[in-house]
């Protein structure tokens, strides 16, 4: 929960490489590429309008010195419409180019959110164990939202302001260079500011994200488990959890905004005292017959037009950190390297042959979490366990014992460290993930609803080649999980939407959700992990009963802690301390495995978890 939560230092929790802001920006070439035209584009257009700015100061001069100086009136008009004129070109241009930008932006955040969510999808679980729920959600609407705002603002005018300024800084040193040279002495001093500002700015902003991140978690969590906080009447310490968090935040905001003030009055200040001494320099100047009036005039609007590409320069230096620290936090979920698909089989030492007979086949299995200590001993360890074909295996041992860990490895969520698993013979490794899930499903003892209707939620696990008889498969996967009768119940029968995480159902509902859409494809592999634990006990025989036709035709392991879940299987697996203990049936082990029958007596081998059954579990 949130008040266990620990802050951490951007390297901790990722061990990313520091990047320079530019190299972090450059990243992000391969999504800007395909529409680079109309983005360099709407560049030129902005610095062809930014530099219509600069050049009219020079009308200025000579309407000053021209028409002005000699009281021709119909100059004055003319000049006044030179002025106009460029005043509504500039004005257009930079309309163009907000108009140029707005979709090739949108496109950009859009592929790269795209890319995001393809990627997590193919990273393996192991990843999403130890990535935090809304440290991915800030990287996927935050960050991007940064991003997608430096291409449209700060990518563009830090060129289009570097290049007024230059543009500015050589007609100023034109119209009269000692005064060129007392508005340019602030260059040099600014760079240097601005360089160690965009360093501070860069961690602050850095420090910021991840705090929304951790927010967003310590949020999502508080909504997702809103019933265990009411429950428990936790609602004050998960308020002061996220008042903590939240203050973080708002300390983290508050000096990325000191940083920001500063610099933006140092950029204010500086070019306002040499634009006061240009100004005293020019004025003694004129009245010493050394520069005209529209000179001066034109020199003194011209720093004017300067004001806002220098002013804005630190602005756009702390968007464009902000955007590189984005950047890297997007690129470090894109780094992280995806489940491979060797496509060949993977040997056991020996040159082990394919296996001539089918079923399911654990041979020397072992596995190892991989952010396990590396003291720790494996989770499983040397297992070997032959399930025949259109057999049903129960797989039974005591909490921590690695039960969901071995069903795990079935679909492939994680892969075996050591050892191999055949799916009829064939080699789990050799095939691809989508291959071994076509022929694998599975219930999973936590049952996961979408925010989607029943009968979406059920058909996610149906064969996406079988559109017509969809229907038929939904009302005979709820038919074996009982679920007919509720479902029909429903205010929109199987088309109601079951709300977030299906919390508008029962327990035991849900699971039988879960259940249909594990059989719906007609699995030829079923992986079933603890099935029924929220069934009552009529629900639970039901279920049992339709799920027995299903059983006989394919070839099932499923994880029991019942005895009535345990006699669904023709034989039995004792996993204990990761290995395989012992196999034989129900009524074998009991009279010959003292673990096995404690477990089924809810005795000390269980771990002190009492059966729910004592009479069938003496049988």
């Amino acid at each position: 929960m949130a008040t266990t939560m620990r802050s951490t230092s951007p390297d901790e929790r990722t061990g990313a490489v520091r990047r320079s802001a530019v190299r972090s920006l450059l990243r992000l070439w391969p999504f800007v590429r395909p529409v680079r035209a109309r983005l360099f584009t709407a560049a030129f257009v902005a610095v062809v309008a930014s530099c219509i700015s600069v050049v009219i100061p020079l009308v200025l001069k000579w309407l000053v010195d021209g028409p002005v100086a000699h009281g021709d009136t119909g100059g004055v008009w003319r000049g006044g419409g030179y002025l106009l004129l460029l005043g509504l070109a500039e004005a257009l241009l930079f309309g163009l180019r907000r108009w140029l930008v707005a979709r090739p932006t949108a496109a950009v955040e859009a592929s790269m959110r795209e890319a995001l969510y393809r990627h997590l999808q193919r990273l393996p679980v192991a990843f999403h164990d130890r990535w935090a729920s809304g440290q991915l959600l800030s990287r996927a609407t935050t960050d991007l939202q940064l991003l997608r705002q430096f291409l449209v603002f700060p990518m563009t005018f830090l060129l289009v302001n570097g290049a007024t300024i230059a543009v500015g800084g050589a007609l100023l040193l034109a119209q009269q260079w000692t005064l060129g040279l007392v508005l340019m002495a602030p260059v040099l001093p600014l760079t240097l500011i601005c360089s160690v500002f965009q360093a501070k700015y860069g961690r602050a902003a850095r420090t910021a994200q991840d705090q929304v991140g951790d927010l967003t978690t310590v949020v999502e969590e508080s909504v997702l488990g809103i019933r265990i906080i009411k429950g428990f009447g936790r609602h004050r310490s998960q308020a002061r959890a996220f008042r903590e968090l939240a203050g973080a935040v708002r300390g983290t905001e508050l000096a990325k905004a000191r940083l920001l003030a500063a610099i933006w009055g140092v950029n204010t200040l500086l070019p306002e005292l040499a634009l006061a001494a240009a100004l005293l320099l020019g004025t003694v100047q004129v009245a010493d017959g050394q520069l005209s009036t529209g000179t001066l005039v034109a020199f003194l609007s011209m720093a004017l037009a300067l004001r806002w590409p220098v002013d804005s320069i630190g602005f756009l230096l702390a968007m464009s950190s902000a955007a590189a620290t984005a950047a890297d936090r997007y690129f470090e979920v894109l780094d992280e390297p995806p489940v491979k698909e060797s496509g060949t089989a993977r040997r056991r030492p020996g040159g082990h042959r394919e296996r001539a007979g089918g079923g399911l086949v654990f041979e020397g299995v072992e596995f190892r979490y991989p952010d396990a200590p590396p003291d720790a001993p494996p989770a499983l360890r040397g297992v070997d366990l032959h399930v025949r074909p259109g057999e049903t295996m129960a797989l039974v041992g005591a909490t921590g014992s690695g039960k969901t860990t071995l069903t795990a490895l079935v679909p492939r969520l994680y892969d075996p460290t050591a050892g191999r698993i055949t799916l009829d013979g064939r080699d789990l490794a050799s095939l691809t993930r989508e291959e071994a899930r076509t022929l694998v499903a599975v219930a999973f003892e936590e049952p996961t609803l979408f925010s989607t209707t029943v009968a979406e939620n059920v058909l996610m696990g149906a064969a996406d080649d079988r559109e017509a008889e969809r229907a038929a498969d939904l009302g005979r996967a709820l038919g074996v999980a009982q679920a007919e009768e509720f479902v029909g119940a429903l205010p929109q029968g199987a088309d109601t939407a079951v709300g977030e995480q299906g919390m508008s159902l029962s327990g035991g509902q849900r699971q039988r959700l879960a259940l249909a859409r594990a059989v719906v494809r007609r699995p030829r592999f079923l992986i079933l992990d603890d099935p029924l634990s929220a069934l009552d006990v009529h629900t639970e025989a039901r279920v049992e009963a339709a799920l027995r036709e299903v059983l006989a035709t394919t070839t099932a392991l499923v994880v029991a802690h019942r005895p009535s879940t345990v006699l669904l299987a023709d034989r039995v697996a004792l996993l204990s301390g990761g290995r395989i203990a012992a196999v034989g049936t129900h009524h074998q082990l009991l009279r010959e495995n003292a673990e096995y029958a404690a477990l089924m007596s809810g005795g000390p081998g269980r771990g002190g978890a009492p059966g729910r059954d004592e009479g069938e579990g003496a049988r």
